[in-house]
C-alpha cells in the first residue's frame, strides 16, 4: 500500500519491515497503541530515509529509544514541555522532530522544534507527511 503510494517521490531504499514484536515493544514500552497509519507503514518497510539522508520516518528502534528517552530524561523534562501526547517518528536532519499527537479528532503530525520547544501542526496526518516531506526538494517544507 504505502509502496504504491509513494513510488513517484524519491526516498532511499525500503527497509525490510519492522517485526510486529518490535512494533509490540513500542507499544507496551509507552503504554499505547501504535497509530494504524504508522504501524502499517512500519510493518510494510522499518523507516523511510528521505533523498537526503535523513530519516523521514525512523526505524522501528529509534521510535522505541528515542520516545522512552524523552519520557524518562531528567533534563529533557526539567527544559520542555511534557512529552506524553507526542509519537516521535522522524526527523528533518536538523533537529527538527516530527511527531503523531493523539487528538480525538484524528491524528495530525506536528513538528517539534528542539531550540523553542514550539509544536505545529505540519499535515493532517501520516500521508500527506509523507508526501510532503519526501516532495520537499530537500527544504524545510513546514516552515
Amino acid at each position: 500500500m504505502w509502496r504504491d503510494s509513494l513510488e513517484d517521490l524519491e526516498t532511499g531504499p525500503w527497509r525490510p519491515p519492522a517485526s510486529p514484536a518490535a512494533l509490540h515493544t513500542i507499544e507496551t514500552a509507552l503504554g499505547r497503541p501504535l497509530p494504524p497509519t504508522l504501524r502499517s507503514l512500519l510493518l510494510e518497510t522499518d523507516g523511510i530515509e528521505g533523498p537526503y539522508g535523513e530519516d523521514v520516518v525512523w526505524p522501528a528502534e529509534r521510535i522505541l529509544n528515542d520516545n522512552v528517552a524523552f519520557r524518562t530524561s531528567p533534563e529533557l523534562r526539567s527544559l520542555y514541555r511534557p512529552f506524553d501526547p507526542l509519537l516521535f517518528f522522524g526527523d528533518n536532519g536538523g533537529g527538527d522532530q516530527f511527531a503523531l499527537v493523539r487528538a480525538p479528532e484524528g491524528d495530525g503530525v506536528h513538528v517539534w522544534d528542539h531550540e523553542t520547544d514550539e509544536r505545529s501542526l505540519v499535515a493532517a496526518d501520516l500521508a500527506t507527511y509523507l508526501r510532503e516531506a519526501l516532495g520537499s526538494g530537500g527544504e524545510d517544507w513546514y516552515r
